[in-house]
This record gives C-alpha cells, structure tokens and sequence, in this order.
C-alpha cells in the first residue's frame, strides 16, 4: 500500500523548529495558563498526570475542573493548582450547570486539555460540547472520552487537536479498528479534513494530520509506554506547550517526541516495561532540557 507522502518527526526535526522563546524573567502568567478538564470518581488519577504533564514542559499557571466528589482530593494531592468542583451526573458525567462556574476561567486560559478519566460519555460531550464557543480563540487538546465530543460537530473554526488510538479512531470515523490499523495514516487524515482538526493517532508509530494535508510520521518510544495514564501525560504536554505559545501543530509534535523520549529514558533506567505514567512527566523535563541545550 502506498505511503501519502509524510514528514519524519524526531529530535532532528525539532531542532529546526525551535518552540517559542520564554523570557527568562517571566512570570507565571507569560508562561501561559492551562485549564485541564478531567477526572471522574473512578478516574481520579487521570487528572493528576495530565495536569503534571502540563507543568513540567513549561506552563506557569494551572486550573483544574473536575467533579465535585474528587475535587478536594486533587486540591490536595496537587498544590499547585487552583481546583473548581464541577456539579456532575448520578453516572459520574459533567453536569450542564458546570458551565457557569468556568466562564471566568476560561476567559483567562491560553490553552485547555479535556477528557482525560471522564465518565458518562452522553452528559460529558454536551458538556464539552457546549464549552467549546466559549474558548473560541484558545488552543483545545480533546483527548479519550472527549473525542467523541466531535461525532456530531461540523468542521471546527478554532485551533483543535484530537487525540485518539486506534480503538478511538474507529469509533470516531464508524470504521473497524482493523481498518484503522491498516492504513492509520489516511483515517488520520481523514479524521482532520472532516473536523478541521488536527490530529495524532497515537501507536507504536504515531501519526500527525494537518486539515491542509500535512502529514508526520513519529517512530519511538517503546512497548513500557503503553500503560493506564500513558496518553494523559501526553495530552496534558501538548496542552502545557501550547499554553506557552506553541501553536497546536508544534505542540504536539513536540509533546510526541518528549513522550517517546521520556520513555525510552525510563526503560534504560528501569526496564522496557513496568514504569509507571506518572513518572514520565519527570523525564519529560528531562528530554525538553536536552532537546533546547
């Protein structure tokens, strides 16, 4: 089968393409604003990782909405958050008076991640759904149950990234996952010329689409990243980094590569599998560093 034609996303290629330059006396708020929408009470932790992801690639200052019967233990387990408790279903979803209470937030966001550890995933679309006009200029990472957010939506008019693997690809385009699997690159392609999207169809081999046709191919990594909470940090990465200024293309790319590479220096340090998720936002830091040396 042939290749659409594709560009090779890795260190070298980020080193031509440089992420924003932060001052170095900037404060908290030119670093960038980050609102990470997530978590449910079976789901908590998924909140936590996306959040650190966000933090350790750059961004100054981060708020946190997640449902209001886990909210008091993010508050404490991540001190360095505001936390707004959101109303939420009898199934554990986001409740529509939600949206009221993160008007004022979302005004003041340079970048918002949602999806990670959602539940009821009927309530929590027309939640995100709903949102979404209201963050009409702001870059949107839509990630796990969030995704399903865009089944109903017509092409996009702001900056959006969708997230999926393979499983939640062929849910959004009604294909089967085999289908997916194999010819990723074009149900990649096909998921953002629908949506005006980007889109990163993660995997052993990860596949970025522009709506214009712009194609990367990521190789990296290892077997280790592929654990619960794994795509959280991810999510929350490329979130932190558009936050900072990157536009949501280089975000991503960027935040692939850092995953992979956190990965890898895990497995040297640990083993190929058996690391955990939440100590790749740590070596996320690590390979950034290194990459800007």
């Amino acid at each position: 089968m042939e290749v659409p034609t594709h560009r090779t996303l890795d260190a070298a290629t980020l080193a031509t393409w440089p992420l924003p330059a932060l001052d170095s006396d900037a404060d908290k708020e030119e670093r960038g604003r980050i609102l990470v929408l997530a978590g449910s009470r079976e789901i908590a932790g998924a909140v936590l990782l996306a959040a650190m992801a966000a933090l350790r690639v750059g961004a100054g200052k981060l708020a946190i909405a997640t449902p209001a019967s886990v909210a008091p233990h993010i508050a404490v387990a991540m001190p360095e958050a505001r936390v707004i408790a959101l109303p939420e279903t009898p199934s554990g979803g986001l409740h529509m008076d939600g949206i009221a209470l993160l008007r004022q937030v979302l005004e003041g966001a340079d970048a918002l991640v949602a999806g990670p550890g959602l539940m009821d995933e009927a309530a929590s679309c027309a939640f995100i759904t709903t949102l979404l006009p209201l963050v009409a200029g702001t870059p949107v990472v839509l990630d796990a149950l969030a995704i399903n957010a865009v089944r109903a939506h017509a092409a996009f008019g702001q900056p959006i990234l969708l997230t999926p693997h393979a499983g939640e690809m062929a849910h959004l385009l009604d294909i089967s996952k085999q289908a997916v699997c194999a010819d990723p690159q074009a149900a990649a392609l096909a998921a953002a010329r629908r949506w005006n999207a980007s889109v990163a169809l993660k995997g052993a081999t990860t596949w970025l689409a522009t709506p214009e046709g712009t194609l990367w191919r990521h190789q990296g990594g290892n077997a280790g990243l592929a654990t619960s909470g794994s795509g959280d940090t991810l999510a929350g990465a490329i979130a932190g980094l558009a936050a900072r200024g990157a536009a949501l293309e280089q975000a991503c790319a960027w935040g692939v590569v850092l995953h992979a590479q956190a990965g890898e220096r895990l497995a040297v340090r640990l083993g190929p599998v058996g690391y955990l998720a939440r100590e790749l936002p740590l070596e996320m830091l690590a390979a950034l560093t290194a990459l800007q040396a």
